[in-house]
């Protein structure tokens, strides 16, 4: 069964149990619960559930709100906190603390750290890097499969969004990685040889990434 409010369809979970009444509640997972009788038919389980829309749809705002002060927020490995003020008129960040006007503002602020951070990274790792390699434009996207894409003929680099929440040091190493596909584009033994001169820990943050 379902039901739709505003726009956005809810599933209806119906629960049976050996009691009189019917119960209606909105979990964690937005659904929404109704426990009654077994006797209690489809058609006024379907009518009960609309009766009661408006209520239905302040205990969804409400358990939005309580998932939205649960949701955690990385930056760089670490758990930081969002405050928002909507009197703010920049994002500012301090105090391992995020500051913002509007809930929108911080996915803005995490593409701006993005942009800033990989670029810094992959300036520190190109000018201490062991090979000569063409310097590369980056490009930052979201990817489910890779976090790290090189390639050579454009002399580009593109590096998962994602990383902005893991430790520097993993964005380091898909750096290191992505940089010797400019000297070998295989995974052979030299490519493995040229990421360790880079990475000495090359192993264990290959192995942490992909757990």
């Amino acid at each position: 069964m379902q039901i739709e409010i505003d726009g956005i369809v809810y599933d209806v979970i119906v629960e049976k149990k050996h009691i009189k009444n019917t119960y209606l509640r909105v979990k964690e997972d937005l659904n929404i619960y109704v426990t009654t009788s077994y006797l209690t038919p489809n058609y006024l389980i379907k009518k009960f559930v609309n009766e009661n829309v408006s209520f239905i749809r302040k205990q969804v705002n409400k358990m939005e709100k309580r998932l939205e002060k649960k949701l955690d927020y990385y930056y760089l490995g670490e758990i930081i906190n969002v405050v928002i003020i909507d009197t703010m008129k920049r994002s500012t960040f301090e105090n391992n603390t995020l500051y913002v006007a509007h809930k929108s503002d911080i996915e803005k602020w995490y593409k701006k750290q993005m942009k800033e951070v990989f670029k810094e990274h992959l300036d520190t790792i190109y000018d201490r890097f062991t090979e000569d390699v063409p310097y590369p434009s980056l490009t930052i996207r979201k990817m489910s499969t890779r976090w790290g894409v090189c390639n050579k003929k454009l002399k580009k680099v593109t590096l998962n969004s994602e990383l902005i929440y893991k430790k520097p040091e993993y964005l380091d190493y898909v750096i290191v990685h992505e940089l010797s596909h400019f000297i070998h584009f295989d995974h052979g033994k030299g490519f493995w040889q040229l990421v360790s001169e880079n990475d000495p820990e090359y192993k264990r943050h290959r192995k942490e990434l992909q757990e």
